[in-house]
């Protein structure tokens, strides 16, 4: 193995993340960041702002991990139990969760403020990630992600996604199960389609990985992961450096070093190491969604994950949106509020960075008000009671559309 190649491996972990966050956070609190201020005297405000929300959300702080799973469930109603009803035995309905879970968070990045989804069932119209996840699972739940031929197919047949199918995914027919319409637009469609297509040409290519017990689908990734379990023992952190190395060649052509593709990771001239790293920033929030969303499945399958708290906040528009609307994070030059930005540039670089570190305080000070500790209210929790829906709530109480304070250009693969 190369220096490259090590050096590169280094950034595909959450330890990582939140060691590089941690330093820009430390350049931040020393005024040395080119594009925002870091207040933590406002920190007190979002910390109010999430502690009551989560007693609002749930008043006997029966807070579950934030995933993928919160947004399958409409008006107290689990839309996934249909797949442990029809599915036979443990396994398979493992494997069918992670083929939805994953399919779903790749499909979850920012919508943008137009579109929704009219959902069949309930007659109720969702936006956002909520709007995605009901468009996913209707379309899993139909066998839109399913290669089978059979008429009328099992249910084993159709709740699957398999790599054939994914990697000859019409756009067209992604447009119409997400009812994408010149009225209802949704941001970075093309990007979705290509990354699942992206998806089952790699799921193709490494039986090794994902076809172990069955046909190669993204599902196969927890036969995958349930070979690497000792004792039935899986570290939360394990999930994750197992989905940066294996699923990293599905994303668009961005940073690479030493041949490995470094998914979401970009650069910051403020970030010096005296190695190849040197600059590089690691983010991975799509990946550390669904490593949360993984959680579920394994355990319902008999799996212990262990050191959740390993993983880190998810540096995304509603968190990081937290911090800029209560004052914590403060733009240097305000009329950057007004224009929109590359996911690569600099300055959106420095605020999902600063947005990831300050969770982890936000996380401790929160845990004190509501007299938690770490196991009672890991991080994961946070986020669900928490720091996302204040996030949103007060992105809806200053702008009408509930966008971001600071506009992103998506290419519906990072937010």
């Amino acid at each position: 193995m190369s220096n490259d190649t090590a050096a590169a491996l280094s950034l595909l972990n959450a330890a990582a993340v939140r060691t590089r966050a941690k330093r820009l956070l430390a350049l931040g609190l020393d005024d040395k960041l080119p594009h925002f201020r870091v207040e933590l005297e406002r920190l007190d405000e979002a910390v109010d702002r999430v502690v009551a929300i989560t007693k609002k959300n749930y008043p006997v702080l029966d807070v579950p991990l934030h995933s993928r799973w919160r947004h399958f469930v409409t008006y107290d109603f689990d839309r996934t139990e249909v797949i442990a009803e029809e599915l036979p035995d443990a396994r398979t309905h493992a494997r069918a969760c992670f083929d939805l879970a994953i399919v779903s968070v790749l499909l979850d990045a920012g919508a943008g403020p137009r579109w929704r989804y009219h959902d069949p069932v309930t007659g109720s119209d969702f936006s956002r990630s909520e709007g995605l996840a009901l468009a996913s699972l209707m379309m899993f739940a139909r066998g839109g992600f399913s290669a089978t031929k059979a008429a009328p197919p099992t249910a084993e047949e159709q709740l699957r996604a398999d790599a054939e199918a994914l990697a000859n995914l019409d756009t067209a027919t992604l447009r119409e199960d997400f009812q994408v319409d010149a009225d209802n637009p949704l941001l970075g469609v093309d990007g979705r389609a290509e990354l699942l297509r992206a998806l089952g040409r790699l799921v193709l290519a490494r039986p090794d990985v994902f076809a172990l017990e069955d046909s190669p689908r993204p599902g196969g990734f927890f036969d995958y992961l349930a070979a690497k379990a000792e004792g039935k023992i899986i570290p939360a952190p394990l999930i994750l450096s197992e989905l940066l190395q294996q699923f990293g060649p599905i994303w668009p052509s961005r940073l690479t070093l030493g041949g490995v593709p470094l998914g979401d990771c970009w650069r910051h001239p403020a970030l010096i190491t005296d190695d190849a790293t040197s600059g590089l920033v690691p983010l991975h929030k799509l990946s550390q969604w669904l490593a949360y969303s993984l959680i579920e499945p394994l355990q319902q399958a008999g799996f212990t994950v262990t050191d959740i708290d390993g993983l880190t906040g998810l540096a995304e528009y509603r968190n990081g949106g937290l911090f800029v609307d209560t004052g914590v994070l403060v733009l240097r030059d305000s009329s950057d509020a007004a224009r929109a930005h590359e996911v690569g540039s600099p300055l959106v670089v420095e605020w999902r960075a600063l947005t990831v570190a300050l969770l982890d305080r936000l996380a401790l000070a929160v845990r004190a008000k509501l007299n938690k500790n770490a196991a009672q209210l890991p991080l994961a929790k946070v986020l669900q009671g928490g720091s996302w829906a204040a996030g949103r709530e007060l992105a809806f109480a200053l702008r009408p559309d509930g966008s971001p304070p600071i506009k992103v250009s998506s290419d519906g693969t990072v937010f």
